[in-house]
């Protein structure tokens, strides 16, 4: 058997012997409580993070990271509305415009 294949083997054997463990493991309560008060916390604090960046900004007098989606939702809907004004232009210039005359060749 080759290094390669005998690597490969014991890898295998390690990773479903550890998936098993933590299967277990991430499944008892004991583990569960704990690690979900430990995630509503970081929650809880990464909303009160933001909360105290936004009012900084907006102390400062710089808009915020909401104060900024909404001004690109807005653009977003003008060039959408502008682009379909275009193609209403184009299509009743097309509609409107004089047929083409053909032009004899000169030589």
């Amino acid at each position: 058997m080759n290094p390669w294949d005998l690597w490969k083997n014991g890898f295998t054997a390690w990773e479903q012997a550890t998936a098993q463990y933590l299967e277990r493991v991430l499944q008892n309560p004991a583990v569960l409580g704990p690690a979900g008060t430990l995630l509503t916390a970081a929650m809880k604090t990464k909303a009160a993070t933001d909360r105290a960046v936004a009012s900084a900004w907006a102390a400062v007098g710089l808009p915020t990271r909401r104060d900024q989606e909404r001004a690109l939702y807005k653009l977003d809907r003008l060039e959408s509305r502008l682009a379909d004004l275009e193609d209403r232009l184009d299509d009743l210039d097309r509609r409107t415009a004089p047929p083409a005359r053909k032009v004899a060749a000169v030589r």
